[in-house]
């Protein structure tokens, strides 16, 4: 952006600094915020604005007009704008310039360049370009701004003029003060001496008058702030203050009317402060019906964006911006004001976020985790069921199969008692016949035949004993301990490894299906000890606790390790498993390399009927 301000008089040295200060700040900001135009096959046209201030650049209002231009009236691929602003600062030095001698300046400076755009800022910019406009900028359209029709005099634009009026109603703020606080009897209106603060203060005493019945009003103007300040100090009870502007004092001192001399104000006052613009929210005021600045630095920059796409002036008519109602929460805390009472419509600022704004994100982070956590609650109780249910299958299903098992075992045993037994011993009661019918002199068939007696008899006894084996007739007629007892001293026979079996109390009506279940386990568990176990003893213990059968298989053999027997279990141990499992009991296997293993079975004398139908 290019920038240029050599056209002011020698005399004026505070003024071109002012515009310098000014000018390099601006220019900091729209390269910032505007930037380097983007590269494109077609060079984007060049459209210049300028902004001529009234005020320099530490005053709020040229800090709003300029941030809305900036931000509102950007670069587009079809166009890449320079912004270039000057302040007069007619407020701070208002006898530095002659109007002739400013628009003589103006000329030189700004004569041969050429603008898309002015945008004038301020009453009295507005009427000095109303005055001079057949000779200054001609044919540019020009924006106006930060200023009522009656501070600028109403003056006659032509038409090249468009843009916007703030309306100033100091009567609707002194309506809305008397309605917030009905018990007052005061009004403090504090103004200044320069050219500004005596146009508003002149517009606020016309405006007054319809309010002496209601109040006391007192007008402190003509006064050097160390005075204002120290009558400010001693304010009666029932006291409203009303700041108008107060750019100058009496003696001469200059003041940034909204962040220097309001501050002051409010600060030394023990009453509501209340104002004319939206630029003194923050500063010290309650509130009003506002000048609102900071909506007609947004409206100028439509204004000019639509200008610079080709609008034509004509087609946008000057209008009245209204006032709006706006409050400050701080001070509405700070006077106990209740939002209710304030007008419909109107606009709280620097609103204290409420505890629940403060720590909604915590609360919606919580509760989300809470939901999480709920649904994986949920499903995980759902999979539990589903994963209890498919156990319960699987013992039903287990159950069925090992009451499969038994009728089947029953039924073989009892073919081979009942029929094959007999057969078999009707063939060896033949053979004998066959023997005693043989003539002895036949020395060699008697032989054969009594040996062949023998091989019957012994495969009779070994089909008695598979028999048994199968399906224990004595655990039927005699009772658990018996049959127990019986299977340990066979095995012991036969196999030549001593069984000792012992017993505590074990009453004899135990319920067949878990007699059943003990002699199973035992069984298969002494089969185990004789393949693996490598020893010539073992211990069976059955003993009753609270109605539990408890059953221990001890030996001292050999050992494993019980790690690879979850990865090599054979159908032997799950048969045991799943026997005491199905009747709602429990099966433990302990062992250790050169320590031997112990079988441990708690199975119910009496199962659930449930169980015992699966």
């Amino acid at each position: 952006m290019n920038l240029e301000n050599s056209w002011l008089p020698s005399q004026s040295k505070r003024l071109v600094g002012n515009a310098r200060r000014i000018s390099l700040l601006l220019v900091l900001i729209s390269l910032h915020l505007v930037g380097e135009p983007r590269g494109s096959a077609q060079t984007p046209a060049k459209k210049n604005i300028l902004i001529l201030n009234e005020v320099g650049p530490s005053h709020a209002l040229t800090k709003i007009v300029a941030q809305e231009l900036f931000t509102g009236v950007p670069d587009t691929p079809g166009r890449h704008v320079e912004i270039y602003s000057e302040s007069f600062d007619m407020l701070s030095f208002p006898d530095s310039l002659s109007p002739s001698e400013l628009q003589e300046s103006l000329v030189k400076q700004y004569g041969r360049q050429k603008f898309d755009v002015v945008v004038a800022v301020g009453p009295d910019t507005i009427k000095f370009l109303g005055e001079h406009a057949q000779s200054l900028f001609v044919n540019v359209p020009i924006v106006i701004c930060g200023s009522s029709a009656d501070q600028a005099g109403h003056p006659k634009l032509d038409s090249r003029f468009t843009g916007t009026w703030q309306k100033l109603e100091s009567t609707k703020t002194m309506e809305v003060a008397l309605r917030l606080f009905p018990a007052t009897r005061h009004v403090f209106i504090v103004g200044g001496t320069s050219d500004f603060d005596r146009t508003v203060m002149s517009l606020t005493r016309n405006s007054m008058s319809s309010f002496a019945a209601n109040a006391d009003i007192v007008y402190l103007t003509d006064m050097a702030m160390g005075e204002l300040l120290e009558k400010l100090q001693n304010l009666p009870e029932n006291s409203v203050v009303l700041y108008v502007s107060l750019f100058q004092d009496t003696a001469g001192h200059s003041f940034l009317n909204a962040t220097k001399a309001l501050p002051m104000v409010a600060s030394a006052v023990n009453v509501p402060v209340f104002g004319m613009s939206d630029t003194y929210l923050g500063r010290g005021i309650v509130g009003g019906d506002l000048m609102n600045f900071q909506e007609q630095g947004n409206v100028t920059a439509r204004i000019v964006s639509e200008l610079l796409d080709g609008k034509r002036v004509e087609d946008l008519p000057i209008r009245t911006l209204p006032g709006m109602f706006m409050f400050d929460w701080n001070e509405l805390k700070r006077w106990h004001i209740p939002e209710s009472r304030l007008p419909s419509g109107s606009i709280i600022l620097f609103r204290e976020p409420s505890l629940w704004e403060r720590t909604k994100w915590i609360w919606t982070t919580g509760l989300l985790i809470i939901l999480g956590l709920s649904a994986l609650a949920a499903y995980l109780q759902h999979a539990g069921k589903q994963l209890k249910l498919a156990r319960e299958r699987e013992g039903h299903l287990s159950g069925m199969l090992i009451n499969a098992e038994e009728k089947e075992r029953q039924r073989i045993a009892s073919e081979l008692h009942d029929d094959y037994s007999q057969r078999l011993a009707v063939l060896a009661l033949g053979l004998e016949n066959v023997d005693e019918a043989t003539p002895a002199s036949v020395p060699d068939v008697h032989k054969q035949l009594r040996e062949l007696v023998k091989s019957t008899s012994e495969l009779g006894a070994d089909l008695h004993t598979l028999s048994h084996q199968l399906h224990s007739s004595t655990l039927e007629s005699l009772g658990l301990v018996p049959a127990l007892a019986a299977l340990c001293k066979e095995f012991t026979d036969q196999q030549d490894i001593k069984v000792e079996f012992t017993s505590d109390e074990i009453p004899r009506s135990i319920q067949p299906e878990s007699a059943l279940c003990i002699f199973r386990i035992v069984q298969e568990g002494l089969r185990n000890l004789k393949k693996h176990s490598g020893v010539g003893k073992a211990e069976v213990h059955l003993r009753m606790t609270r109605g539990t059968l408890a059953l221990t298989l001890r030996d001292e053999g050999s050992g494993f390790d019980l790690k690879s027997l979850r990865h090599n279990e054979g159908i032997g141990i799950r048969s045991m498993e799943e026997r005491a499992r199905s009747l709602g009991g429990k099966f433990e296997i302990h062992s250790q390399f050169g320590k031997g293993t112990t079988l441990k079975a708690w199975v119910p004398a009496k199962p659930d009927p449930g169980l015992v139908k699966s």
